[in-house]
């Protein structure tokens, strides 16, 4: 059975739910990133289809990406200042090293838990 035939079933009988194969489900569908793309989120509307592909990254099966109907969808929340500012000490708390309770200015790695200069700080003192 060709791969694109595996994953299509539309009726339902095979996963639960309609599948489809990558790049082949109907008009009016969509995931949850493409209707963000839009302006739009799935508002509570349940799934109605999904999409399943084979990935050499994914090591326990196939991958899937569920779908909802467009027409159902509602557009995006507005952010509030309240949840901006939530936003901006989130991504401050983010930047800002523990051990050195400097501002990096980017993200501190989760590998290191800390700033690269204070990772590496002999390689600093060389220059």
């Amino acid at each position: 059975m060709p791969p694109h035939q595996r994953f299509y079933d539309p009726a339902g009988a095979r996963y639960g739910i309609p599948t489809y194969p990558w790049r082949l489900a109907p008009e009016g569908l969509a995931t949850r990133r493409q209707l963000r793309a839009r302006g739009l989120r799935p508002g509570g509307q349940p799934i109605v289809a999904q999409i399943l592909w084979r990935s050499r990254r994914s090591v326990h099966g196939p991958r899937k990406a569920y779908l909802y109907r467009i027409d159902m969808a509602r557009p995006v929340r507005p952010m509030t200042p309240a949840k901006h500012t939530a936003l901006e000490r989130a991504m401050a708390a983010r930047r800002t090293c523990p051990v050195c309770r400097k501002d990096a200015g980017y993200c501190v790695p989760a590998s290191l838990g800390m700033c690269v200069p204070c990772a590496y700080p002999e390689e600093q003192c060389t220059h």
